[in-house]
């Protein structure tokens, strides 16, 4: 896991801002590295439905046991003829048919309730197994999120977990069947001839050779499928999301382009996978129909020359059929345990990543905050040794209005990320009323901040329950409250169902400055001691930012205010301004201040007049 954990600090990520595409963070090799031990790890997810699965094992063998039978009790009706009296002994005949009848009915039965029991497990299993994986994103950290394609992880989330369920639907239960109609074939094939059994075990090296070579040529391929299946996806969830910054640089072109790459790379290896695995049956009849013909020209010269039994001649050419049925299921599962094991890796790296550092023994609740922030030599960098923040030392008092301002790059989402741990410092401390914030329980942590991004993120559902969101037990009343605090109300009610409009995360017909006053009111509902606005007015007029700015002074009267802005109009009446510069605090002062020192505030607000 060291390679994980260093390259979960790669490049600054905009705060909490929709990330497509992503930095690779996993392994591209093209087979399952570690095949035995994800298989018995795959076991072991699958043992906690073991009940059902042995139920369904026990009918399978009970079904294996009767196809043993059958071939023997075929020959005992050839055998109903009596060569030497020209006749047949009906009574025999009819006893043997109606056991094969009754022994072929009870088959069906026993194979219906297997099979539709196993279906059962498998739907169990993936249904749990994306629980599980679902669960485990809610407990990434961030950077997981930063350096990782979305739509591979949706890949993963989905086609991997897909891939895995249909495989142990019909694997299980096909080598168990496999593994007691081989010995119990064997067993019955010695007993009536050892001559002839010998004669059926020639295709056994022939098959372990076939299954050999073909599994070894398939495995690289399913591998390249999946991978390739993840990437189609991280495209297409690019592409959508960001149609329309691809219409403006009219790059459908070279869109289509990465597409149809990405798109012949999965056609070329799932064509591969299945050229390889389609060559395995074909080449298993070949030898199916040898041994067929091997056995049947054995056992007529045994029956013409040394006196076998007819009968016993027509059961070994069914046991033929039947010896090497077993074997072409064990060589065909290769193939899908194959692409089974590949797709279980996936999902297994994902549950495999180190999860947000667990609160320590002793973590305090803050039930009561006064929003005092301090931050004491910290220092941070996503990459080692390149460092985003160096020795950054300020202190915010309760009630305090304070702005970050600096170019691009300079760190000042980064400091937001360290403050809501979402990224843990290097060095230094985040204090938080004179409390370590790594010595605060998480959930205690969130519920002190109120964070509005610039990139603004509705769910699908209703404005109301958008703005709920924060506090889902928040009246209506409350929800009106905060959306007139916001200056969100007058839209909302020219909508046309109000505040009970649906809306989407991605496609709905909302302005960007709409949209981020939704995200205000829903930040002010929360009420928490701390409001944290990053470029939060970036999308809205100057008109509608002055109201918001009214607003938001008046609720900070009692809150902790932390502003990113590059607007000169949304941080001159902070009570302090923090001006960052390559990872460092440079300047610190209110407007006048800063403009009469004539430092590098200065001359940022001098170039924009």
């Amino acid at each position: 896991m060291a390679n994980t954990v260093q390259n979960k600090k790669m490049e600054m990520p905009r705060m909490g801002g929709p990330k497509v595409g992503g930095v690779a963070r996993f392994s591209n090799n093209e087979r399952a590295k570690n095949q035995k031990g994800t298989l018995l790890r795959l076991l072991k997810v699958y043992m906690k439905f073991k009940k059902p699965v042995i139920a369904a094992v026990v009918l399978t063998l009970v079904s294996s046991g009767i196809s043993v039978l059958i071939p023997y009790f075929v020959g005992k009706s050839f055998n109903a003829f009596v060569p030497e009296l020209m006749k047949v002994d009906l009574g025999l005949l009819y006893t043997m048919a109606a056991v094969i009848v009754a022994l072929y009915v009870t088959n069906w039965i026993i194979n219906t309730i297997s099979g539709v029991t196993m279906l059962s497990v498998s739907q169990k299993l993936v249904s749990a197994l994306r629980g599980e994986m679902y669960e485990k994103l809610q407990k990434l950290p961030l950077s997981f999120f930063d350096t990782t394609a979305r739509g591979d992880t949706m890949s993963r989330l989905t086609n991997d977990t897909d891939t895995i369920s249909g495989t142990i639907a019909q694997s299980a239960t096909q080598l168990a069947s496999a593994a007691l109609t081989l010995i119990g074939s064997l067993i019955i094939m010695l007993f009536l001839s050892v001559p002839l059994t010998l004669t059926v075990l020639v295709c056994v090296p022939m098959v372990f050779m076939l299954t050999k070579i073909i599994a070894s040529r398939s495995r690289s391929c399913f591998y390249r499928q999946q991978r390739a299946l993840g990437e189609l996806g991280g495209v297409i969830e690019e592409s959508i999301y960001g149609l329309k910054m691809i219409k403006t640089f009219s790059k459908e072109d070279a869109k289509l382009g990465e597409f149809a790459v990405i798109n012949e790379n999965l056609r070329v290896s799932g064509t591969g996978a299945q050229t390889w695995a389609g060559y395995m049956m074909p080449l298993m009849n070949i030898i199916n129909n040898l041994t067929f013909a091997l056995t049947a020209t054995v056992g007529g010269v045994m029956c013409a020359k040394y006196g076998l039994l007819i009968g016993t001649a027509v059961s070994f050419m069914t046991y033929s059929k039947q010896f090497a049925t077993p074997l072409n299921s064990i060589a065909g599962l290769f193939n899908n345990i194959q692409s089974a094991l590949a797709g279980a890796e996936r999902v297994f790296e994902v549950l495999d990543e180190a999860e947000e550092t667990p609160d320590p023994d002793g973590a305090k609740d803050m039930d009561k905050m006064n929003g005092e922030i301090e931050f004491k030599n910290v220092c941070f960098s996503y990459i080692p040794g390149k460092p985003v923040l160096k020795n950054i030392s300020f202190k915010v008092r309760p009630g305090e209005n304070v702005a970050l301002v600096g170019e691009t790059g300079s760190g000042k989402t980064t400091i937001i990320n360290l403050l809501t741990r979402f990224y843990d410092a290097d060095s230094g401390e985040i204090l938080l009323d004179g409390t370590d914030i790594r010595n605060i329980k998480r959930e205690s942590l969130e519920k002190c901040f109120s964070v509005v991004l610039q990139d603004t993120c509705l769910f699908s559902g209703t404005i109301l329950d958008n703005i709920r969101y924060s506090r889902p037990d928040a009246s209506r009343e409350d929800v009106i409250k905060a959306a007139e605090l916001a200056r969100a109300d007058g839209f909302i009610r020219r909508l046309p169902n109000g505040y009970d409009t649906i809306v989407s995360g991605s496609r709905d017909s909302l302005s960007e400055g709409q949209r981020q006053l939704i995200a205000i009111a829903r930040a002010l509902l929360h009420s928490s001691p701390v409001l944290i606005l990053d470029e939060a007015t970036g999308s809205v007029d100057t008109k509608t930012e002055k109201d918001i700015q009214r607003a938001l002074l008046n609720l900070m009267e009692n809150r902790t205010g932390i502003t990113i802005a590059h607007r000169l109009s949304t941080i001159r009446d902070a009570d302090n301004i923090i001006v960052i510069h390559n990872g460092e605090i440079c300047e610190s002062g209110n407007h006048a201040e800063l403009m009469a020192l004539r430092g590098r505030y200065y001359k940022s607000n001098a170039a924009i007049n």
